[in-house]
């Protein structure tokens, strides 16, 4: 599985206009599952997501988690994360998993995080979504765990 992580400031989603997911300061997490991901994949990265040490600590050093600080989680489903581009100008999305298979590990990644921290805030899969954020510092990583093989 795969996180895009942004440190934000302020961070929501819009679906026909309509906000369904918004934090102030905290991370906006872009989740896609890739073929062969299963839970344990989804567990994985989910602590990564959750331990990984993006804000500053007293001396400005980013020493602390999402967790430490607090802070706001907004989960929105992106399978282009899984897009092959080594060729040509057009993506392929064969390692992506199938949707039904993409549909249910988001699920169960949200209903982890639910579990474990708060607030966690979602996109929406399948929809046309608007993502407005401001990013800060800027901070972003790309987190994987590996499809079993």
């Amino acid at each position: 599985m795969i996180a895009l992580i942004q440190r934000v400031a302020q961070a929501r989603v819009l679906v026909d206009a309509r906000v369904v997911g918004a934090i102030g300061p905290g991370l906006l997490a872009l989740v896609c599952a890739e073929r062969g991901d299963g839970e344990a994949q989804a567990d994985a990265l989910l602590s990564k997501v959750l331990g990984y040490r993006v804000f500053a600590d007293e001396a400005g050093r980013m020493n602390r988690s999402v967790r430490d600080v607090s802070g706001g989680l907004l989960l929105v489903p992106q399978f282009t994360l899984a897009a092959d581009t080594n060729t040509g100008t057009r993506a392929s999305f064969t390692p992506a998993a199938p949707p039904d298979e993409g549909r249910r590990l988001f699920e169960h990644f949200v209903a982890q995080a639910r579990g474990q921290h708060a607030p966690v805030e979602t996109g929406e899969f399948g929809a046309h979504m608007q993502v407005q954020s401001t990013n800060d510092g800027p901070v972003t990583f790309w987190l994987r765990v590996a499809p079993k093989a």
